[in-house]
């Protein structure tokens, strides 16, 4: 029971950790550029990865899982966290946050299409019926329940917001194929990207970088890319029923769009809430299909 509500604790707090991500992003674009955020978070993320694995006793795993494929690990670095999250770090500079946040949910469902050419899989009626009300929330959403193509707030930065779908559903296909421990093998990817990060640091790196900026950075790697990580990894795996850890995750959107709003301003459209109301109920469909 102790490991239970230990796992129920830990989720809670990751979500919680995860729920104040859209709102950190939109105020650390506001003082630093997506490349300059990017490539710190990825760097305030493997110094966490890294430390916590040392302190796991870990790390010669990581290092042998490089070893064994050099390429690979770099390719799925490259992948994410650099080009992912500067694909979708770029959707949030355009687009409102509630809009970017949501969307972003999204990817489950993509995975199920993406499945379909990579893996061979067939989806049944019902499962197309769930894409067709996930993507039908994206329409609401981004149009603001106008159906017109003129009242999307940026058009590019919505093709980014579900690009950003695409790559991730795609980065977690090839990733499933590693059979290796979860935090093992995202640890080995960020620290094959960390020279991809400081080169791209070096490369955009301001002239002067406020305090504030740098925190903000580090507080985008540490808390949903590093140590958010960690919690629903550890809470999953002591979790006695992982479907209702896993449940937890629905929360993160819904107190997001409250942070939004108390914080970040953003008025929350009713149309944000109405796709909301149709991409969760395709995406837990989409889980429990999978």
């Amino acid at each position: 029971m102790t490991g239970s509500r230990n796992a129920m604790l830990m989720g809670l707090m990751a979500v919680a950790l995860w729920s104040t991500v859209a709102t950190a992003f939109k105020m650390a674009l506001s003082l630093i550029s997506v490349d300059v955020l990017v490539a710190l978070a990825c760097l305030m993320s493997t110094s966490i990865l890294v430390a916590a694995a040392w302190w796991r006793g870990h790390l010669r795993l990581v290092f042998h899982e490089i070893r064994r494929k050099p390429l690979l690990y770099v390719a799925l670095g490259l992948i994410n966290p650099i080009l992912y999250y500067s694909i979708l770090l770029r959707a949030y500079d355009l687009l409102p946050a509630q809009q970017a946040q949501t969307i972003n949910y999204t990817w489950a469902i993509t995975l199920s299409l993406l499945a379909i050419p990579v893996l061979g899989q067939r989806l049944a009626l019902r499962d197309w019926l769930a894409v067709i009300l996930g993507y039908f929330g994206v329409v609401v959403i981004a149009t603001q329940g106008r159906f017109e193509f003129g009242a999307i707030a940026s058009p590019l930065g919505l093709a980014l917001a579900l690009a950003s779908t695409l790559l991730w559903a795609g980065f977690w296909l090839a990733n499933t194929r590693l059979k290796v421990e979860g935090s093992v093998s995202l640890t080995a990817m960020f620290l094959a990207a960390s020279p991809a990060a400081i080169a791209l640091l070096w490369w955009r790196f301001p002239a002067e970088l406020s305090l504030k900026g740098l925190l903000a950075a580090s507080y985008v790697g540490a808390f949903e890319m590093g140590i958010t990580f960690l919690l629903w990894s550890a809470a999953l795996k002591q979790a006695e029923n992982v479907s209702r850890v896993a449940n937890l995750i629905f929360l993160a959107p819904l107190l997001s769009l409250v942070l939004i709003q108390a914080v970040l301003g953003e008025t929350i459209h009713v149309a944000t809430l109405i796709g909301f109301a149709c991409i969760v109920p395709a995406v837990i469909f989409q889980q429990r299909a999978t």
